[in-house]
């Protein structure tokens, strides 16, 4: 099969290549991959791994075979999934607890925006507890996690305020933010929860406006920037509040369900999903550069087959 590959004899850094095929394990699915969704973090990955690795979080196809095991949906059922990496290739293996069937509805493309973007937002917002009557902050709201973040949070009853710059204020009113701020600087809080993926000076400024009791959870670090923490930034007047760490490989189980929730949001019209890019998957260097230069508000999508 095919798949794109780290590779130094590329001028982009990836390579089609043909290897062996998977060898699913019994309570894996055999995945024949349509579409997948380009995420910020795999930036990150591109640069860090060795020559030969597979990038790709999200995928969505249809099983080829299913599991052996007798879990998992039947073959030629329609799918998406998070994997830790190799989606970026013709056909997965995914572990069936990790995959969810795709409504009629709902099309590959809308789907594959989802897995890691999708379960980040539903599981960051749940170290909120019940959200309904809360004031929710959200950092990074222009980005592909921030515009579900507020999305859901405005579903469970938050009044939401979301940072982002002003060509994208409209846009996320229209989503549920009841105010969106330029800067962080000027939110109005205190907030229950805040939803950090900047790092640096507006970590420093989400601590002076979370509530006592209240949560912040670390998702990112897009600034680069570290922040002094200390005591005396948390009182007087945030006392009890925490900070919260969240990496989605590390958030427990049942990703597979998470998604499945999402897509029903998405097929009753109660979630928005944004393609602004979609391109095949020989054309992944015009993908990577829009994320880079950040040109996009919403998500790439490679195209693989059908």
């Amino acid at each position: 099969m095919l798949a794109l590959v780290i590779s130094p004899d590329s001028a982009t850094g990836l390579m089609l290549a043909e290897l062996d095929e998977p060898r699913p394990a019994s309570n894996e699915a055999l995945v024949s991959v349509h579409a997948t969704s380009l995420n910020r973090g795999e930036l990150r990955l591109l640069a860090i791994r060795s020559n030969g690795w597979i990038p790709g979080q999200d995928i969505v196809g249809v099983v080829e075979r299913a599991a052996a095991d007798g879990s998992g949906p039947a073959v030629g059922a329609r799918v998406a999934a998070l994997v830790d990496q190799a989606g970026w290739a013709e056909r997965v293996a995914v572990s069936t607890n990790r995959l969810a069937v795709l409504p009629d509805d709902v099309s590959f493309v809308s789907a594959a925006t989802l897995p890691v973007a999708g379960t980040t937002a539903l599981r960051t917002l749940r170290h909120g507890g019940s959200l309904a009557g809360q004031q929710v902050l959200i950092t990074g709201g222009s980005g592909a996690v921030g515009r579900f973040q507020i999305q859901i949070a405005r579903e469970q009853g938050a009044s939401v305020t979301a940072v982002a710059a002003s060509r994208h204020h409209e846009d996320l009113r229209r989503l549920g933010a009841g105010r969106v701020v330029e800067s962080i600087e000027l939110a109005e809080g205190p907030f229950s929860l805040i939803t950090e993926s900047v790092g640096g000076e507006s970590l420093a400024h989400a601590i002076e406006r979370v509530a006592p009791g209240g949560t912040i959870v670390m998702f990112g670090s897009s600034s680069g920037e570290l922040t002094p923490i200390g005591f005396r930034q948390f009182v007087p007047g945030h006392e009890g509040a925490r900070l919260q760490t969240f990496a989605y490989y590390a958030s427990g189980s049942g990703i597979g369900a998470d998604i499945a929730s999402l897509l029903a949001m998405v097929a009753a019209g109660r979630l928005e999903t944004r393609v602004v890019l979609t391109v095949p998957w020989t054309d992944v260097a015009q993908a990577l550069d829009a994320l880079r230069q950040r040109r996009i508000s919403g998500k790439a999508v490679l195209t693989i087959t059908g």
